[in-house]
């Protein structure tokens, strides 16, 4: 998957991907040949979308016969070079974990081959391995090629290739039987397959003009008899894979804890009563389950206890869900306690009598931040893990503001897992499929052992749950001298204890490279994966150094681009390529593949928030619209230094301005600008000797009038000038108290390890607005307004004084009982124009 440029007459560019698999253990090499035919220097960029649990490990460029191999550094190391070849104007470029660019020039007549490979464990998910490999060379490309070889030595139980996907999204079109794509051919025998995909240019031309632009996905499953798993002994390293059969499904307790703050207004909210929909129809008899929505005020479905997944029980849970509203503000550490006193019960008393024993699950979905009672997230994570017990929690992250970090470090303590779940159109399908990997749990609290004068440094080995098409993987060392591995599994099945024990011989044969070296280079993997795990969940600076330099030194050994190394190429430049001795150097970095997160809180400062008008994030906002229940939300397709004005009311004097920063667009949808507020001014008439101005930027709130002052958004303090009082406290918010009945709140929002996508910036809330005049305009304010029709779109102009002195489009959502509506369909348009009218 790479980036080719070819440029002149037609000659053969290749593309070849091959991929190898060897017991579950990928190893993938994408090469790309470019050729600059034209007269004049070209710039070629090498480009390749890599799995997020994936390592790189090698990466060459190849120009005029010579070889420029990259190589791994430590991250301070590379940051040196890097910063040095900056310093001399040479190309430097970072690589965030999940994409590898690297651009060159290419002389005229000179042909460059760049290669990489990468190298990641397949996970099994609902029975089956996925190997997804991206094809998008960005032209028709005269000799494509993916090769993919499968060795498992148990036996290979089926193998299948899906049509191309051509976009990101989910479906169900992965299920069952589907043609696999022109030019595809498969060989299977027992223990082997070898997957050839090659299609012409007509091919190609015929999905797309412009080249392909897909995943080439292959599914398969092994052949596992043994209830212990399979063991394989190498070179003095071993790997057990662990994924039993046939097993009854074992009773489960679910609490489902949904996030409906304001932020899931319209499509979160939507997609996920959808997705709930779907999963409680799925839920067996003998489980038992209850529903717990959250925001600023905890609701419980069935008080103080689950029920069981009766027909009836399933459908007024439905009709719950139906029902449910998204407005307040988020606290996750109420809704945690909540969720834990309604499965804590069950779990005790299941321990003591196996024969009725339910596995207690909390499926916990929110798509923001703690932003009300307890927003510490140490704290927050302590109360979990006092108050859950043996109950395993999944965190489900919901877009890109969830705070994925405060996620992840839940899941670690208690049991359970945490994934992302991207705003998208199948987003109701991400969290059925979630869902799916943990609705058939068959073993708990499984234990495999190996005897400790026989293996050492075993990567984890005692597990929660075994659920129905997964599996579990144990690395280790074997000592030398030993022949037979001694192996040792005990766990908790439907009803009772089982346990189990089998000798694996031991093979001290050197293998072929190909097969034997794997198991080392996946003990590898595995440790630095689990060091960087543990590292997220401590806290004390000197065991996350301890492990950090554990980790460091295994990515250096093994030639492993991970997040505390970088990867560093010379590179040849247009000079190199013309045979003159001339390099430049270039440094390929990675961040961690997780994002941290600082939690931003709304303290007692101020009145607890009554009015859902607001704007936040990329500027979307929520009015709520005078004497009806229906609130009006939509977002501003703004341009970055655009200045907005967001309230105006001039019988009491009072301008709210917000300046507009430009953001990085979304991966797939590049045309859209994204927006944040950078700036904010309130001016306000006090009727005194003058104005009070506040500006409140990312660092400090400017109080003018009478003086001026500057208030830290980092720490506590406050200002009161002629009858407005200016606050902040330690929860990086600011109260602004203008007038009786009239509140602004501004939250800061900072990220400590911001992703690409993640920008600090704030948001303007009116948490008291009842002071306001009716003469208020605005986006926020209460005013007139009209529909109007512009090219088959729906848009709502307002009869307010922008700032800017443009009218500015913006898509209008309206907004009725927590569910925002898109006006871009003509009846939600007419809907629309007739609560205005109101």
């Amino acid at each position: 998957e790479a980036q080719t440029f070819s440029w002149g007459s037609k000659r053969k560019t290749p593309e070849l991907e091959w991929c190898s698999v060897v017991s579950r253990y990928t190893v993938t090499t994408v090469e790309s040949s470019v050729w600059n035919q034209l007269p004049i220097t070209k710039e070629a960029a090498f480009e390749v979308d890599l799995p997020s649990s994936a390592f790189i490990s090698n990466f060459t460029i190849t120009s005029n016969g010579k070889v420029y191999m990259a190589q791994v550094k430590e991250r301070a190391a590379a940051r040196k070079i890097y910063d040095a070849a900056k310093k001399q104007g040479k190309t430097a470029g970072l690589r965030e974990i999940e994409k590898f660019r690297v651009a060159v020039s290419v002389p005229s007549g000179t042909q460059m081959l760049f290669s990489l490979t990468y190298e990641e464990l397949l996970p099994r998910r609902l029975g089956r391995y996925e190997l997804s490999l991206g094809l998008r060379p960005g032209q028709l490309v005269q000799n494509l090629t993916v090769d993919v070889s499968i060795t498992e030595r148990t036996g290979i139980s089926f193998i299948r290739v899906l049509p191309l996907k051509t976009n990101r999204l989910l479906s169900n079109t992965a299920q069952g039987d589907t043609d696999a794509p022109s030019s595809t051919h498969v060989e299977q025998q027992a223990c082997c397959a070898r997957v050839h995909y090659s299609p012409t240019l007509q091919q190609q031309n015929s999905i797309s003009s412009k080249g392909l632009n897909a995943d080439f996905i292959i599914q398969y499953d092994v052949d596992l008899r043994d209830l212990l798993g399979e063991v394989q002994v190498y070179d003095g390293y071993f790997v057990h894979y662990f994924a039993p059969r046939g097993l009854p499904v074992v009773p489960k307790d679910v609490i489902f804890v949904i996030d409906v703050s304001g932020s899931m207004i319209g499509t979160k909210i939507k997609q996920t009563k959808q997705a709930m929909s779907t999963i409680l129809e799925d839920l067996r008899e003998g489980d038992h389950f209850n529903i717990i929505t959250f925001s600023d005020k905890v609701h419980t479905w069935k008080k103080g206890r689950t029920v069981r997944a009766t027909r009836q029980n399933v459908r007024d849970a439905k009709d719950f869900v139906k029902r449910i509203i998204a407005e307040g503000w988020t606290n996750i550490n109420a809704a945690l306690l909540s969720a834990a006193q309604l499965i804590s019960p069950s779990s005790s008393s299941s321990s003591n009598h196996l024969s009725s024993r339910r596995v207690p699950l909390v499926i916990f979905l929110t798509d923001g931040e703690a932003t009300i009672g307890v927003t510490a997230g140490d704290t927050i994570l302590s109360n979990a893990k006092k108050a859950l017990g043996s109950a395993s929690l999944f965190g489900l992250a919901f877009g890109d503001d969830a705070d994925f970090l405060l996620l992840k470090r839940l899941a670690l303590d208690n049991r359970g897992v945490a994934r992302m779940v991207y705003e998208d159109t199948d987003a109701a399908l991400q969290l059925k499929g979630f869902y799916d990997e943990v609705a058939s749990p068959l073993l708990s609290d499984i234990q495999l052992s190996y005897l400790d004068d026989q293996a050492f440094d075993i990567t984890r080995s005692l597990f929660p749950n075994y659920f129905q098409g997964s599996e579990l993987v144990v690395t280790g060392k074997v000592k030398p001298g030993v022949k037979d591995l001694k192996v040792s599994m005990s766990a908790i099945d439907s009803k009772k204890e089982v346990k189990f024990e089998n000798d694996v011989l031991a093979s001290h044969i050197k293998g072929n490279g190909r097969i034997s070296s794997f198991v080392h280079r996946l003990w590898a993997y595995f440790t630095i994966k689990e060091l960087l795990l543990a590292k997220l969940n401590t806290t004390d600076p000197a065991t996350q150094r301890l492990l950090a330099d554990k980790a460091t030194n295994l990515s250096l050994k093994y030639n492993f681009v991970t997040p505390f190394t970088s990867l560093v190429v010379v590179k040849p430049d247009a000079a190199e390529a013309a045979q003159t001795p001339t390099t430049t150097a270039a440094t390929i970095t990675t961040t961690a593949t997780t994002t941290a997160t600082t939690k931003i809180s709304v303290a007692g400062a101020g009145k607890k928030p009554n009015s859902p008008s607001n704007l936040d994030g990329d500027p979307h906002f929520v009015v709520q619209l005078p004497k009806l229940h229906h609130n009006l939300c939509f977002t501003v397709d703004g341009r970055a230094n655009d200045v907005l004005r967001l309230l105006e009311d001039p019988e009491r004097g009072i301008i709210v301005d917000g300046h507009l920063m430009g953001a990085p667009p979304k991966h797939g949808v590049e045309e859209r600008s994204r927006t944040y507020f950078d700036l904010l001014t309130v001016s306000s008439d006090t009727g005194g000797s003058g104005d009070i101005m506040i500006t409140l930027s990312l660092d400090a709130v400017v109080v003018e009038g009478e003086g001026r002052d500057t208030l830290p958004v980092n720490q506590q303090g406050s200002v009161r000038r002629q009858g407005v009082t200016v606050s902040v406290d330690n929860h990086r918010s600011c109260w602004i108290q203008l007038a009786k009945d009239v509140q602004f709140l501004v939250l800061f929002h900072q990220y400590k390890h911001p992703s690409y996508l993640q920008m600090a910036h704030l948001g303007f809330y009116i948490t008291d607005g009842r002071g306001l005049s009716a003469s208020t305009q605005g986006l926020l304010g209460k005013r007139e307004c009209w529909v109007t029709r512009t090219r088959a779109t729906w848009w709502i102009a307002y009869n307010s004084s922008w700032a800017s002195s443009t009218t500015l489009p913006h898509r209008c959502k309206a907004h009725s009982h927590g569910n925002c509506l898109d006006s871009n369909k003509r009846t939600m348009s007419r809907n629309c124009a007739s609560m205005l009218s109101q």
